[in-house]
């Protein structure tokens, strides 16, 4: 049965209809609204104007930088200083080449004088990366091994000095 209310805020009677009062149920609401529903969404829109804004620097406190898209070429703006030595992205472009490069271009070419760990059954791939590991090891060879990286850097790679 629908219950006629009073808003508290403008004193304008409402309606708290039988869908409503089972909504309020259904989610452990005890007390029925005490305004109506455009002083429910002005007080809303209230709240959510005066939110606290997340925890360190504001965003638009960030000095900004220009630079040139390295992949379409537009002109565009930073968070850093651009260095030169490492491409620069607008915000489309930086989003397609991470979705799209299953490896960073600078990541390690898996050799082709050994087979790749796929190709190999699971006990004999875990040992063949044992051994790998332990020849890079001896001979120095800085080792990169972390759950990300572990099937880029885990074939040997030869570098160029």
């Amino acid at each position: 049965m629908d219950k006629t209310l009073v808003c508290r805020e403008c004193g304008a009677s409402f309606v708290f209809t039988q869908g409503e009062q089972e909504f309020y149920q259904s989610r452990g609401l005890a007390n029925p609204p005490s305004r109506c529903p455009k002083c429910r969404a002005a007080r809303r829109a209230q709240q959510a104007g005066a939110a606290t804004p997340p925890a360190g620097r504001p965003a638009e406190s960030r000095p900004m930088y220009p630079a040139t898209c390295a992949r379409c070429g537009q002109p565009t703006q930073v968070p850093f200083q651009p260095r030169g030595d490492r491409p620069v992205y607008c915000s489309s472009c930086f989003h397609v080449e991470r979705t799209t490069s299953i490896a960073p271009s600078w990541a390690a070419v898996p050799s082709s004088s050994r087979p790749s760990y796929a190709e190999l059954p699971p006990e004999e791939a875990r040992r063949e990366r044992r051994n790998r590991k332990a020849e890079r090891i001896e001979r120095g060879d800085r080792v990169r091994y972390n759950r990300r990286s572990r099937d880029y850097f885990d074939d040997e790679y030869e570098e160029d000095y």
